[in-house]
């Protein structure tokens, strides 16, 4: 709400004091053209006694509205998706920890042991003679296992969820990235809209702010590269190229994450110039190759 007539300026023109929801509404939507002494005129309204019951008001209202504006931000799909994909990976890391201290525990008393979460679920699977594990540790040994089996099972569950649900909140940044990355690119972030808004050199680097700040304080290299790096056409280009072709999947990366938040079209011509342009930067292998006349093939 703008208004310009004086004797309807201020937020609390239009807010009933007596219900703080349309006081939070007010200050949400309300606007001015220029400041003014708004406690003197929201008690020339009657809105408040005085000054003190006035800014007691704005309180109430500002720290509802806010909390009404937080709360229509969780609920948006693009935070979900940042839930899940955190959620995920700390399911994972935290299943991979916890297999890991297992194998140990269990190479103790089981003749079979094995490692990782491949092992957990295979203990925890047992059935028979073949679940018991002799001591007095065989049970909480047993048991360890199916909280790590569980918990590996989540996170395969939550992948999905990351799979299904990103090509939905971001589709031209699914396409490019692959729906994993594109939720982690999404997380690291803080938001499909943080991310839209970030230059592709920072999205390059996303992931590796140790590195970038190491880098900063003159102690390391500049980083080619954050999580993109599990990108085929990142991973999948000689060394010497990354760095040339992280910048390019950023570039496209960056333009992708406006489109989806600001129109939301997928625009399929984004893929194809992201490939045309990897094929180039590969290409110079084939030249680098034919310029020494074959040296160092197999």
């Amino acid at each position: 709400m703008t208004t310009t007539d004086p004797a309807d300026a201020g937020w609390f023109s239009e807010a009933d004091p007596d219900d703080p929801e349309s006081a939070a509404e007010a200050v949400r939507d309300g606007s001015a053209d220029e400041p003014r002494n708004w406690p003197a005129l929201a008690v020339e309204r009657e809105f408040a006694a005085d000054e003190e019951e006035y800014y007691d008001a704005l309180k109430e209202a500002t720290t509802a509205a806010t909390r009404a504006a937080v709360t229509e931000r969780e609920a948006a799909d693009d935070r979900q998706l940042v839930h899940a994909v955190r959620a995920m990976d700390d399911c994972e890391r935290t299943a991979n920890e916890l297999a890991e201290r297992l194998a140990e525990w269990g190479g103790t008393v089981d003749p079979n042991v094995g490692t990782g979460v491949d092992y957990a679920r295979e203990l925890a699977a047992r059935d028979g003679s073949e679940a018991d594990l002799p001591g007095d540790g065989g049970d909480r040994i047993r048991s360890l296992a199916e909280r790590v089996a569980d918990l590996a099972d989540e996170a395969d569950d939550l992948r999905e969820f990351v799979e299904r649900q990103t090509p939905t909140v971001a589709p031209n940044l699914a396409a490019l990235a692959g729906p994993v990355l594109a939720a982690r690119l999404i997380s690291l972030a803080g938001g499909l809209e943080e991310l839209a808004k970030k230059p592709s050199g920072t999205v390059q680097v996303l992931g590796a702010e140790d590195a970038l700040f190491a880098h900063l304080r003159g102690h390391a290299p500049s980083p080619k590269h954050g999580v993109i790096y599990v990108h085929d056409a990142v991973r999948g280009t000689r060394p010497e190229d990354r760095g040339s072709a992280a910048r390019a999947v950023a570039g496209k990366l960056s333009i992708a994450a406006r489109v989806d938040h600001y129109s939301g079209e997928r625009k399929p011509e984004l893929d194809a110039e992201l490939e045309e342009r990897i094929d180039t930067i590969r290409a110079r292998a084939d030249g680098d190759d034919a310029s020494t006349g074959g040296e160092g093939d197999d």
